[in-house]
């Protein structure tokens, strides 16, 4: 193995984000950050590029799993992040608060209980691009999509309708589905499911567009991802809630696979709201607390709302007033305190992120991605077909590949990768996602993965 194709500069010489940004690039900076004039299939080219990398010492403030007498190649960061080194310290600091301060800690713990869910306030704006009153760290993912829809899916008779796509992660379609039967309407009719149309199960803008200009009228909210969970596809936000709003439709956006992934620009994009995981790319722990975004339009608007004590306004909340008195922006649908416990993790990532910056972990994402895009179709065409969209500015950092033998090759193949300390993880029917995290992830894993498919070829050829 040792192809060449094209120049990919191991230095970060571009701080930009991707195109539709608050930041103003464009789709030719995107194409500038991944060019590849000298990529390489050895060890010693993949080793060069990881030592120059400025932001190689980050993999440094995180537990890679072992395998063997060695670290494991962990590209499965879009399913669960590592954990930062940082977290255990955290949590014996909080601990230590509790049962040196009991109830005190809320005013005097190192990071006080009270306002903690500020400490992540503007990390997490940072990275989804939003105002800091436009973000607010709670609850579960799923659980804050139904909140944000008590809110902004308001169906009529003649307007009752939502489109989601119809590969949708199981979850956002139970949502919906029972949203819509809630509201006393048939899923059955009322619930628009977009098939795919393009190469690998992607969805155009074609599409999209389509269906909001034949059934825009009867459609009250547009519920879609800004990564899609299976293809990797990554979605233009903005193009999409300019039509939806065109039509009358409120838009939301299910960011489980986008936050700390790609630049996604939320207020920028106009749409109405979002939320998020953050036991993804955000690293913050298995069931972390998850977040939401409102815009900035909504901050003060007397929205319908499901209502609870800590999304009163901070300056009356402890006044005991009968009256909901909402706290302006995102943070007036909080229902309960924070989990301080479960923030911890969460507080120590976001510092991880302010640290490198997020378009700078996106041009290094770009930069991996690419090459292990090369290596899939310079070393291991005759045996993967990648599905995630070829176009850098419409992914994100996975790859979703299908092994050409078939679903029992494929599943051949993940069994065998386990088994040698390389993870990716597997969703039916038969789709392996691999994911190069920038924070942790190198130049060399994305090689030792593809060193890896080719030895499982060896074996079965």
């Amino acid at each position: 193995m040792g192809s060449d194709l094209g120049g990919c500069d191991p230095s970060i010489r571009h701080s930009g984000a991707a195109p539709g940004s608050s930041h103003g690039n464009d789709g030719k900076e995107i194409l500038e950050m991944t060019a590849s004039h000298d990529f390489r299939a050895d060890a010693g080219w993949a080793r060069a590029q990881d030592d120059a990398e400025p932001l190689r010492a980050l993999r440094g403030e995180f537990l890679i799993p072992p395998h063997g007498d060695g670290e494991q190649t962990y590209l499965v960061g879009n399913s669960l992040g590592l954990q930062p080194r940082g977290v255990r310290q955290a949590l014996v600091d909080e601990l230590d608060d509790w049962a040196r301060l009991g109830v005190e800690g809320h005013l005097h713990a190192r990071h006080p209980w009270l306002p903690y869910h500020r400490e992540v306030r503007d990390g997490l704006a940072e990275i989804v691009g939003a105002e800091p009153v436009e973000v607010v760290a709670m609850n579960s993912l799923t659980a804050n999509l139904h909140l944000l829809m008590v809110s902004f899916y308001r169906p009529t008779p003649e307007r009752h309708a939502i489109l989601i796509e119809r590969q949708a992660f199981p979850s956002d379609r139970d949502l919906a589905a029972s949203q819509i039967r809630f509201h006393g309407y048939d899923p059955a009719e009322a619930l628009i499911e977009l098939d795919a149309d393009e190469h690998g199960g992607a969805l155009s803008m074609a599409a999209i567009e389509r269906a909001l200009t034949e059934r825009g009228k009867r459609i009250a909210l547009v519920l879609l991802p800004g990564v899609q969970y299976l293809t990797g596809q990554a979605f233009d936000l903005a193009a999409i809630t300019k039509l939806a709003h065109a039509q009358g439709c409120v838009t939301g956006f299910d960011c489980a696979h986008a936050a700390g992934n790609i630049d996604l620009a939320l207020h920028d994009s106009g749409c109405d709201f979002a939320a998020w995981c953050s036991y993804k790319y955000l690293n913050s722990g298995p069931g972390a607390v998850a977040g939401a975004f409102v815009h900035a339009r909504h901050a003060h608007a007397k929205l319908p709302r499901f209502e609870g004590w800590w999304g009163r306004n901070e300056a009356t909340r402890f006044q005991m007033r009968p009256a909901f008195d909402p706290a302006p922006g995102a943070e007036g649908w909080q229902l309960s305190n924070p989990p301080i416990l479960a923030l911890a993790p969460l507080r120590v990532s976001l510092e991880l992120f302010q640290r490198a910056g997020m378009q700078n972990l996106r041009g290094k994402s770009l930069r991996l991605t690419a090459y292990l895009v090369w290596l899939i179709e310079t070393q291991l065409g005759d045996m993967l077909e990648i599905l995630t969209p070829s176009e850098p500015a419409r992914r994100g950092a996975q790859l979703s590949v299908r092994v050409r033998a078939g679903r029992e090759a494929g599943q051949s193949l993940f069994e065998y990768m386990v088994a040698h300390g390389v993870l990716g993880d597997w969703r039916e029917p038969d789709v392996m996602r691999i994911a190069p995290a920038p924070l942790y992830n190198t130049f060399a894993d994305c090689l030792r993965y593809a060193e890896t498919v080719q030895a499982w070829h060896r074996r079965h050829a």
